[in-house]
């Protein structure tokens, strides 16, 4: 009996449609992968459908992560037998061996090329079961780096070989010798093993823990290492204070920046390999009285959904912004605080109006997200190509969507202005504290009200708040004198406590608290006549927006977030 093909079991499964099946053998030609990973590519199907097909149809058991049939047999040498860096590449787990016969997992068993160089390297003939990428990929992780509970077990030892390596080369062991060495010395050393482990952990780690961003700190005796996730710096065990210079000429070395320079701040960019996606990292670093100081901001577009439905806007406001964003033409700001998100809504919103009928434009201060089908520019005041020349150029590229990153002086929010009213849709962010400051702002700033009024369409005032962890949040019933004077239309509320799944913190992702203020005909009357801040924010009020504060409460009176979080964010 003929063995059945890996399509004729997914439509046997409904699964799949024969429509949908030969759509991905026509884009095989152009695409790389086995018929079954275009399928899960295109999101037709899971991975896990994916597993379960090919172990039928090969007659190989299939194991899943859940099943607890993904942990390697201990004390086996196997970490050894298949190096991390092997497995971590070719998405292969080590699970048992006897005497010559080593048992594996693996996800793609028609790769006889990686199969056949795992015979050569381990000399033992190949067992398989199958298990999705992603759950490999988790198990490896925590097979060879003792996954998340062991962190902290693998940075004390990463530390610490760097540290007793360097010290026996009796390197950087005096503070004399750091400013004296030569620089020959210190790309050499930036290129030792032990410190070439210790940043890529210092990375990886904070990718794995959903940071931000990462602090490289110098102080006078000590080095300090922070995260910063979900808006809050965590400290982390420190490397010694003698490694500093060679950490932050890897940095350096990696970012292509000018490993000599210490006296000026200078600005780079990584591009990291995980797994199988690539993490951009923007790198800056700043001399301090005891050295430079490194930031690394982690730009993960996989971690962020450039989704509007998932930033956390409530179905009125999704409503309102899409409306606004189908206007042929206008302005559209978004305002806040520095840290509030303020880029990743405007990327969003881009997101939904993208269109190949379009030319869609961005001038930014730097390019945080590469996005195919836009074209974006990264702004350099410092040779002279401001926001404002951005803009000039643009208008001469036949824009239908211009995004500008931030308004920051009159002659830029003119522009804007005059985009606007000669046919083009201007996305751009403005610094102040809610949404109806931003009308004052502009016309403080000295953009005529003839021209705001006409242009104006949206502006959103956003902050970010922390989501309480689902796993461990706790229901609580809050007292009187917590409340004060607020009102809550529930009895029970949960507040933050904290698990291993969320490091304890009680906090696990952040989302957007904002209030929408769609500018219709009675708001521009009020523009027109210069109207104070507090006429603009009442007639908003009375037209139904609701306040950065009343949509904190209602998040916390469904449990998304706690009452300490939310009257830190839209408080002050």
């Amino acid at each position: 009996m003929s063995r059945l093909r890996l399509g004729e079991i997914l439509i046997k499964q409904g699964l799949l449609t024969e429509v949908q099946l030969n759509e991905a053998i026509a884009s095989q030609k152009n695409e790389k992968g086995h018929i079954g990973e275009i399928l899960v590519k295109k999101g037709i199907i899971k991975e896990e459908d994916l597993a379960t097909a090919l172990s039928t149809q090969l007659l190989i058991p299939y194991a899943s992560k859940a099943s607890g049939l993904l942990v390697p047999q201990k004390d086996a040498g196997l970490e050894k037998l298949v190096p991390y860096e092997y497995a971590k590449e070719n998405h292969v787990l080590p699970l048992s061996r006897n005497i010559n016969s080593l048992t594996c997992a693996l996800f793609n068993p028609f790769d006889l090329i990686m199969i056949d160089n795992l015979k050569k390297m381990t000399s033992c003939e190949i067992n398989f079961v199958i298990a999705t990428r992603s759950d490999i990929s988790k198990a490896i992780q925590d097979f060879y780096l003792g996954g998340e509970a062991n962190n902290a077990a693998l940075w004390g030892q990463t530390v610490e070989r760097a540290h007793l390596t360097m010290k026996k080369e009796n390197a950087f062991v005096e503070e004399k010798s750091e400013t004296e060495l030569s620089l020959d010395k210190l790309i050499a050393r930036a290129e030792e093993a032990p410190v070439i482990k210790l940043v890529d952990l210092i990375i990886r780690q904070a990718i794995d823990e959903r940071a931000s961003d990462i602090h490289i700190e110098p102080f006078k005796d000590k080095l300090d290492v922070r995260y910063r996730i979900d808006g809050e710096l965590y400290q982390i065990p420190p490397p010694a204070k003698h490694l500093h210079m060679p950490i932050v000429s890897r940095v350096k070395i990696l970012a292509k920046m000018d490993i000599a320079e210490r006296r000026l701040p200078q600005d780079g960019r990584i591009s990291a390999k995980l797994e199988d996606r690539t993490v951009d990292l923007r790198v800056s670093t700043l001399p301090t009285v005891w050295g430079e100081k490194v930031v690394m901001r982690i730009l993960d577009k996989d971690a962020i959904r450039l989704d509007l439905a998932t930033l956390g806007f409530d179905a009125k406001q999704l409503d309102l912004i899409r409306k606004a964003l189908k206007v042929p033409y206008g302005l559209f700001f978004v305002t806040g605080p520095t840290g509030s998100g303020k880029s990743t809504t405007l990327y969003s919103c881009l997101s939904e109006v993208m269109d190949p009928a379009k030319n869609i434009m961005t001038a930014e201060d730097p390019v945080e997200f590469r996005i195919d089908g836009i074209n974006q520019v990264h702004v350099r005041p410092d040779i002279g190509f401001t926001f404002a020349e951005a803009l000039r150029s643009f208008l001469r590229q036949d824009p239908d969507i211009i995004m500008v990153g931030e308004v920051r002086d009159v002659e830029t929010a003119q522009i804007c202005v005059r985009a606007a009213l000669t046919g083009h849709f201007v996305l751009s962010t403005l610094h102040t504290n809610d949404a109806p400051a931003a009308i004052t702002r502009l016309l403080d700033i000295g953009v005529p009200s003839y021209l705001l009024t006409p242009s104006l369409t949206m502006i959103i005032g956003q902050r970010l708040g922390r989501k309480l962890c689902p796993h461990c949040k706790e229901p609580y019933e809050p007292k009187q004198e917590e409340l004060g004077e607020i009102k809550l239309a529930t009895d029970l509320i949960y507040r933050a406590k904290g698990c291993d799944l969320c490091s304890h913190t009680g906090y696990k992702g952040r989302m957007v608290v904002a209030e929408v203020l769609l500018v219709d005909e009675a708001m521009r009357r009020l523009i027109g006549k210069n109207a104070t801040y507090n006429d603009i924010r009442d007639a908003a009020r009375k037209n139904g927006m609701a306040t950065l504060f009343e949509i904190g409460i209602k998040k916390v009176e469904e449990g998304v977030t706690s009452l300490d979080e939310m009257l830190g964010v839209t408080i002050g």
